[in-house]
């Protein structure tokens, strides 16, 4: 049996635990004009907003709304502690995302009862360190554990045991199988197929020719099955940030502000994680929406703010702004976990500027990623608001 772990609302959730006074409040995380909301509260939702709405819409919809600008420091020190709370059940767990895991409980009967029982203690352990809710769906198969656990948000649980696996299929919507988008939808409209297994209406060659073999695995998932297993310690491939401004823009001040603050976020999420990265790519996307990255590759890799800021800038330095820009993002990818450097070959300034690194990360866990923003961007900000 395979449980799936999902946060119910989890950035939203975090700042109504840590600020009681939000509580019962529609909490929207995103700023700016142009930005979109990474999530809301339940309050929110309930008013229409949702994730990946655009904020001036968010507004609209929900004026009375508590915006804030997020604290990813702060959310990812809670998912860890989350994470680690998990390792007492089962040492068998894939992160899927900050806010979401999957465990193997094969075999944890014996140790604490029935997935029912299981599930139902996860969530009391969770929301008594936390005040934090979650949803949980526990499945023999990875894709309907993760449908079980979006079936009673939120706080909800949802086993589906062997024997009623076709039965809960027949529920299901098609379009919440996951990896069914909205480009395959009207296929399935055509062909009058509603439910999951309204597919084995057709056989598994029929599926084969129209959609290849993506096809195949859709016909497999219809009769619930799913060999992907869970797996331990995914390994990360990159990590990024980017902002789109409320107004395009060529200024350099701008477009390097931006870039400081992003360096900062990206550098504080590595050394959390404990790697080092050594390629760094700048991404720029401008008002006709066209798109441009630039990448450099370092002898040593870093996760220091003011390597990787200065890296971008670079990047940025080479780039001709014949147009103005609306999105700015920086990325750190090729990972390792150390550093291949003699410590007596680190000069003072890189010491200093690691010890800056930890102090600033100290800040940002306690008060949030916006308690640390740049003097530049910070002026930006403020000349925006006048």
């Amino acid at each position: 049996m395979i449980m799936h772990l999902d946060m119910d609302a989890f950035f939203a959730s975090v700042e109504q635990a840590d600020n009681p006074e939000l509580r019962g409040k529609p909490v929207i995380i995103g700023n700016g004009v142009r930005g979109v909301a990474s999530t809301c509260s339940y309050e929110a939702r309930a008013l229409g907003v949702h994730s990946a709405m655009p904020i001036f819409m968010a507004r609209q919809l929900c004026p009375q709304g508590v915006f804030l600008p997020g604290r990813m420091g702060r959310y990812q020190e809670v998912s860890r502690a989350i994470f680690d709370l998990l390792q007492a059940y089962t040492p068998v767990i894939e992160k899927a995302s900050v806010d979401e895991c999957y465990l193997e409980i094969t075999g944890t009967r014996r140790l604490f009862g029935p997935p029912e029982v299981l599930a139902k203690r996860i969530q009391k352990e969770i929301f008594a360190a936390f005040g934090l809710t979650c949803s949980i769906g526990v499945a023999p198969v990875k894709f309907l554990a993760k449908i079980a656990s979006d079936w009673r948000k939120p706080a909800g649980v949802t086993v589906i045991k062997e024997h009623a696996v076709s039965s809960f299929l027949s529920q299901v919507p098609v379009g919440r199988i996951p990896g069914v988008g909205s480009k395959s939808m009207p296929v399935f409209d055509v062909l009058g197929i509603q439910y999951a297994s309204d597919i084995l209406k057709f056989s598994e060659d029929f599926w084969r020719q129209r959609l290849g073999k993506r096809g195949v695995e859709l016909y497999a998932r219809a009769q619930g099955r799913d060999p992907s297993p869970v797996i331990v310690d995914s390994e990360r491939k990159s990590c990024s940030a980017e902002d789109t401004f409320d107004q395009d823009t060529t200024d350099p001040g701008v477009l390097t502000a931006w870039l400081l603050a992003q360096s900062r976020e990206v550098g504080m999420a590595l050394r959390a994680l404990g790697l080092y990265g050594r390629s760094i790519t700048l991404k720029l996307k401008f008002d006709d929406f066209s798109s441009l990255t630039r990448s450099t590759t370092l002898t040593v890799p870093t996760n220091a703010t003011s390597e990787i800021y200065t890296e971008a800038c670079g990047l940025l330095a080479k780039v001709v702004l014949s147009r103005k820009v609306r999105l700015i993002g920086v990325g750190v990818t090729h990972f390792c976990e150390k550093r291949p450097e003699l410590p007596f070959l680190e000069d003072a300034k890189k010491k200093k500027m690691k010890r800056l690194d930890s102090a600033m990360d100290a800040i940002a866990h306690k008060f949030g990623t916006s308690s640390t923003g740049s003097a530049a961007l910070l002026a930006l900000n403020k000349k925006k608001r006048e």
